[in-house]
């Protein structure tokens, strides 16, 4: 699982110009989920999400988590993070999970982050969505499951 973490003063989706889902402080996160994740890689990701410090204390220094700056999350799906650009111009996308299983792991994903105590919102599986922010420092991190140290 590959996960885009951007610290946003603000964030919304909207599918066909209406409002669908929207947050005030916190994460937007593009989630893009490979045909190898399991729930492992969820229970992974979900606790290191939610103990990432990367909100700005009292000292103007990065060491509060989303659930201490009282922070929302708003989740988007995104299964172009596993496109493959090695060959050519055209991404393929053959490393994605394929939609019904991505959609289940994209859903039990969230559910864990709420299971961490997170706010989340979401975005809408498989849908043409347009997603605004206002990002906050910027403050941009990519996470991966299997890039992990065991």
């Amino acid at each position: 699982m590959k996960i885009v973490v951007q610290r946003v003063k603000s964030a919304k989706v909207s599918v066909g110009g209406k409002t669908t889902s929207e947050i005030g402080a916190g994460f937007l996160i593009l989630v893009g989920v490979g045909k190898e994740d399991r729930e492992e890689d969820l229970k992974y990701l979900s606790k290191k999400l939610t103990a990432l410090r990367i909100f700005e204390d009292d000292k103007g220094k990065m060491n509060l988590d989303i659930k201490e700056a009282r922070g929302s999350i708003l989740s988007v799906p995104q299964f172009t993070l596993y496109a493959d650009t090695r060959k050519g111009n055209r991404p393929g996308f053959e490393m994605s999970a394929e939609p019904q299983s991505a959609k289940k792991l994209w859903e039990d994903f969230n559910s864990m982050l709420e299971s961490c105590g997170a706010d989340v919102k979401e975005g809408i599986f498989g849908a043409r969505m347009e997603v605004e922010l206002i990002n906050d420092g910027p403050v941009t991190i990519l996470l991966d499951s299997k890039g992990r140290y065991v």
